[in-house]
């Protein structure tokens, strides 16, 4: 592994046990992540995108997931040797904004208790005797409450002792998420994972939240895995960015040039799916994600795809390079 990966996965096979049988999810996929570079994952609903971020984060539920074979590393660990260093260095150099902050923020509990508890579970080195005895102390308390004020107001949330004193319901989403992306900040990390964040924002909420983690990213010099089904998000935030589909990957390259000049179908696809002011016909993708209970043999985006051949339903084409810093996983890409 390169000394300036941050991220390196390589040909990550997952797959779920259910009682219908074993979902076929990520196959072969290979994601990496420079030092100071905020990496995009593109893609429909349901294409993978989350699941590949949990198993980076540690977060999967394993059962029902089960890794068949590939490799995941951070910062030169790899992450699929569970141990108890693994895990502290995901806690304290890994920041995770999740998709929905109202399942991440417990509404029986006012913002400042949440983060009063979180500044002060991770100053005890997260023992429960420890962190019970520092609850207990008016000073501890104090000192975290002067912490989580000042992480607010590092987000730009105006007026953070007041917000402190309210509960999740009482602040619009994005309010919420500033709350989320402040108490991902609280330590020293060299990661910030972003999984949709501005899905439940409206549009000028979202460009005001997208501009907020491109500043934090920059003030922070953080590494970002974005992860989000709006190529204009992608667009703005992201260096480099993968286009996922049905669990592999499908094309990869520089943000611009993959968007302005797509060369898988899928890829072309979605860029032609954004509506467009010029009243141009809207032009989307045919048919869905397959089933991953029997996902398609071959390629599996032959079934919707335009350009199919013979040798498409028989053998998945792999991950190419075509030109510099670009990769296409198909067989007539032009």
């Amino acid at each position: 592994m390169k000394d300036d990966l941050i991220v390196d996965i390589q040909d990550l096979t997952l797959d779920f046990e259910t009682i219908d049988g074993t979902l076929k999810v990520l196959q072969g996929v290979n994601v990496r992540i420079e030092q100071g570079e905020v990496v995009g994952i593109v893609g429909e609903t349901g294409c993978g995108k989350s699941i590949m971020a949990k198993t980076l984060l540690g977060i999967l539920p394993m059962p029902p997931g089960c890794i068949r074979r590939g490799e995941v590393y951070f910062l030169g660990q790899d992450l699929l040797k569970t141990n108890r260093s693994n895990r502290e260095l995901l806690k304290q150099k890994v920041a995770y904004i999740p998709q929905d902050p109202m399942a991440s923020l417990n509404p029986v509990f006012s913002i400042g208790t949440l983060m009063v508890d979180m500044i002060v579970w991770n100053g005890s080195g997260q023992r429960l005797g420890h962190y019970l005895w520092q609850r207990r102390r008016r000073s501890s308390r104090e000192m975290a409450e002067i912490h989580a004020a000042k992480l607010l107001d590092k987000v730009h949330i105006p007026d953070p002792k007041s917000i402190l004193r309210k509960y999740p319901m009482e602040l619009s989403g994005g309010m919420r998420q500033r709350v989320l992306l402040a108490m991902a900040l609280r330590g020293e990390p060299r990661l910030l994972v972003a999984d949709e964040p501005t899905t439940a924002l409206d549009t000028t909420i979202q460009k005001r939240f997208v501009l907020l983690i491109q500043e934090k990213i920059e003030e922070e010099k953080l590494s970002g895995l974005y992860i989000t089904h709006n190529l204009g998000v992608a667009r703005i935030v992201c260096n480099r960015t993968y286009v996922m589909y049905a669990g592999t990957v499908v094309e990869t390259g520089k943000t611009s040039e993959l968007l302005d000049r797509p060369l898988h179908p899928y890829t072309r696809g979605l860029v032609n799916s954004i509506p467009k002011l010029t009243g141009e016909p809207f032009r989307g993708i045919v048919g869905r994600v397959p089933d991953y209970l029997s996902p398609p043999p071959g390629c599996r985006f032959h079934p919707r795809c335009d350009r199919k051949a013979e040798i498409c339903p028989q053998e998945a084409p792999k991950l190419m390079q075509v030109e510099k810093d670009r990769f296409v996983a198909c067989w007539f890409f032009r």
